[in-house]
């Protein structure tokens, strides 16, 4: 069973920008690639940003050119750099995992996804 746990979320001003972590529990977290999702309320969870445990990424193209989702495995944590913020990308972040120990597409479905952290807030002001 992987853990994961996000933190770095806020309140900041349009413009601006955050970073958020996912730190997992898992030993061998390089062979697990890892998706950020998000929900605003109302809305469905969408996806955001993932990265293969070589680290190749995928991004929904409402964030390209703004978020940057990296990874460190000796540290086992994934991160996602959040630029230029806009009010509609409030919502509540969350990572999740799933076991991938050779390359496949990055999946961008939540249920291509087996474990989730608990979320973090995101609040963009304009």
């Amino acid at each position: 069973q992987v853990q994961l746990v996000e933190s770095g979320g806020g309140l900041v001003q349009a413009g601006g920008s955050l970073s958020l972590s996912c730190a997992a529990s898992e030993r061998t977290f390089s062979t697990y690639a890892v998706g950020w999702f998000r929900q605003a309320p109302g809305k469905e969870r969408e996806f955001v940003a993932g990265i293969s445990g070589s680290g190749y990424t995928r991004y929904a193209d409402s964030v390209k050119g703004r978020f940057i989702i990296s990874r460190d495995n000796a540290k086992n944590t994934v991160y996602l750099q959040m630029n230029s913020l806009k009010p509609e990308d409030t919502a509540v972040y969350y990572c999740a995992a799933h076991f991938q120990p050779i390359f496949q597409l990055i999946r961008s479905t939540a249920s291509g996804y087996d474990y989730w952290g608990q979320g973090t807030q995101v609040t963009v002001s304009s």
